[in-house]
Parts: C-alpha cells; sequence; structure tokens
C-alpha cells in the first residue's frame, strides 16, 4: 500500500517550503523506467512560469511507484496527483502539481 511505503532515504530536499503566491509553478512527472535510468522509477522536477516551463536536473529514483509517492506526498504534501492522459508518453506513470 502506498501510504508504507518509505521515502527514499538519500534524497536531499532543499526549499521545502509551501511555495508563494509569486514562485514559478512546480511540478514533478513520473516515469516508469525511462530509457536513461531502465531499472528505476523517476521522477523529474519541472518549473513553469508566466514564459515557458522547462526541466530541471532534480530528479529522484526508486525502485518501487510506491516510494516516489510517498517522498512527494511527505515533501510535497501541497501538490496533486494526476493521472497520465492519453495523449501522454507511455513512460508517464503521473503528474503531481
Amino acid at each position: 500500500m502506498d501510504s508504507d511505503a518509505s521515502p527514499p532515504k538519500w534524497w536531499k530536499w532543499e526549499n521545502a517550503a509551501r511555495p508563494k503566491r509569486s514562485d514559478p509553478l512546480e511540478l514533478w512527472t513520473i516515469y516508469d523506467h525511462p530509457t536513461d535510468f531502465p531499472n528505476h522509477f523517476v521522477a523529474r522536477r519541472w518549473v513553469v512560469n508566466k514564459a515557458y516551463g522547462h526541466a530541471t536536473q532534480d530528479h529522484i529514483l526508486a525502485d518501487t511507484l510506491a516510494e516516489l509517492r510517498a517522498a512527494l506526498r511527505i515533501h510535497r504534501p501541497w501538490l496533486y496527483r494526476l493521472p497520465r492522459q492519453p495523449d501522454d508518453d507511455k513512460k508517464i506513470v503521473e503528474v503531481w502539481l
């Protein structure tokens, strides 16, 4: 069950304070064993502002989807999980924003 999973212990969470209205939108996209990390689930952080959105270098690797979900629930409790959309890449599991 997802709520019982622990987040990856090695992940260093920085700037974990609740964002301000003026901050860019932060979202995390979870991928199921993408080609660059074929042995892991990966959460990648994206930042979106008024002008554009871009991927950051921030990412989390985990053995299970439950570990990634637990990390996001604990360290980014204000985020909401959205399921993948039909047109999304097949490796995308969900997005948290």
